[in-house]
């Protein structure tokens, strides 16, 4: 056998050649490596933007989704907790199936904020003024709808996207983010008035029961539905719409009958 002698120009080219292939196969492997990881995790946004911490403006708001937030929830027309939610880190994931989540208190006015999250092709939900006793919460209660406009089919239509009135009102501007991110969520109900957030924007703003409402509710599914959007107070649900959803932040205020937020 011939050993190479480090001091012979053709053993330092082959040697220096094969240093370079070693390097290329393990970028190589590195690329698909971290490709295949990213498929598998969802697209989330730097952790500064996901926090969206209470101000002096939000005295009087009950958190529901910390560590005691198994004490205000219970499962759609059941008393227990639904195995296919999950609380966690201060937030409420749909993991499985087992129904919506269901608030134990009713609500008649109300200032709610949340963050939401949806996994690709992703729907859910929260559903408010919802009453028990029927085989679904949309019965009765109205939807701010939780989407992945972009994958999803209700995302064709602007009266099904993301932070619409369901099926009712569409949201104007849509300024909602893509699925893996954290969306900002708020509804306010005033009486009869009612107003969707997105992102720091409103976006539905009607009033149940005025001629605008009427002509819409006619033209739509729910036209001939008995119990829907009758009630002025029921409670609140977050629908298992069969994808993973996630909901932090959530807190609730109380409010009068007045005139609805700006």
């Amino acid at each position: 056998m011939r050993f190479c002698d480090h001091r012979d120009s053709r053993c330092l080219v082959a040697r220096t050649r094969c240093n370079m292939a070693l390097l290329v196969l393990a970028a190589l492997a590195s690329a698909s490596l971290t490709g295949a990881m990213a498929q598998d995790i969802l697209i989330d946004e730097p952790a500064a933007e996901q926090s969206e911490p209470a101000t002096d403006k939000e005295v009087g708001f009950t958190q529901l989704s910390g560590d005691d937030a198994k004490s205000k929830w219970r499962g759609y027309n059941s008393e227990e907790w639904p195995e296919g939610w999950k609380l966690a880190d201060g937030m409420l994931h749909r993991i499985g199936g087992g129904g919506d989540l269901m608030t134990k208190q009713q609500y008649g006015s109300f200032d709610m904020r949340l963050q939401w999250k949806i996994e690709p092709g992703g729907n859910s939900g929260v559903l408010y003024h919802v009453l028990t006793g029927d085989p679904a919460p949309y019965l009765t209660g109205l939807e701010y709808q939780v989407l992945d406009n972009e994958r999803h089919a209700d995302g064709r239509s602007p009266l099904t996207s993301a932070a619409a009135l369901y099926a009712l009102y569409p949201p104007d501007p849509n300024p909602v983010k893509p699925a893996g991110q954290w969306n900002t969520g708020r509804i306010v109900v005033q009486g009869k008035h009612v107003q969707h957030f997105l992102n720091g924007k409103k976006v539905v703003d009607c009033v149940i029961g005025s001629e605008d409402w009427n002509k819409r509710l006619a033209k739509s599914k729910f036209a001939n539905w008995e119990k829907f959007a009758k009630a002025d107070k029921g409670y609140i649900t977050l629908q298992d719409h069969g994808n993973h959803v996630w909901f932090k932040n959530v807190r609730i205020k109380p409010l009068a009958d007045e005139a609805a937020a700006e």
